[in-house]
């Protein structure tokens, strides 16, 4: 009876296995922070393997960021810090329970995350038509020595970033519908700030691949 008057008391969101909202709100900022630290130790092993050839072949690295267009990367750079912002927004409507607005933050976010995939598309192709493909299938030339460590490592870091940047999107779709049927809302915003988190991730990691990859020196 005393378990039963407790359960009422909590908002229906509240899952019954926990005992508070607060606590259904730790709960999930918490996995949310440990998803994130195992995202960025997955990050990681690539961002050494990226060290360890580049003090092997300096020249090669030296050779390969020249090939590669800055003028794209640094464009989808600020779309994806834009992109951080519309998301920061969303979430501040949200919780002043605007949510008309923060749906459409949402998708302006998504919007922003085609505009970065379609770049790098761009960038893809016009590296294919140069005969820069990854790893053994590297025929461009137009880099000496070992050329084809190099841009494999590229292809495979853009390249699960922009998986990331596609998963992102469908949160985000999907998290804006949440809201629009009043699924989520000021006061059970977890979600929200969690998928927000991811976001603010993607954008991380870019912030690290772009120099990286396109302004080494």
């Amino acid at each position: 009876m005393g378990a039963s008057h407790h359960a009422s008391d909590q908002p229906e969101w509240v899952a019954p296995f926990f005992e508070s909202a607060e606590q259904q709100r730790s709960a999930a900022s918490m996995g949310m922070w440990l998803f994130l630290a195992q995202e960025i130790l997955f990050f990681s092993g690539l961002f050494m393997a990226y060290i360890a050839y580049r003090w092997l072949y300096p020249q090669t690295w030296l050779s390969g960021a020249e090939v590669l267009n800055k003028w794209m990367g640094a464009a989808n750079t600020v779309v994806l810090l834009t992109s951080s912002l519309t998301m920061v927004l969303a979430i501040r409507d949200l919780q002043l329970q605007k949510t008309v607005m923060a749906v459409r933050w949402i998708w302006i976010t998504v919007g922003l995350a085609g505009m970065f995939l379609v770049v790098k598309a761009f960038e893809y192709a016009h590296k294919f038509h140069m005969g820069i493909y990854p790893g053994s299938h590297y025929e461009g030339g137009a880099v000496e020595g070992m050329a084809g460590i190099f841009f494999g490592i590229y292809y495979t870091a853009t390249g699960l970033h922009a998986l990331h940047v596609v998963i992102g999107m469908g949160l985000l779709g999907w998290l804006a519908m949440k809201i629009r049927n009043g699924s989520v809302t000021a006061e059970n915003d977890v979600l929200a700030e969690n998928l927000g988190l991811y976001w603010h991730l993607v954008d991380l990691v870019w912030i690290f691949l772009f120099p990286m990859l396109y302004l080494v020196k």
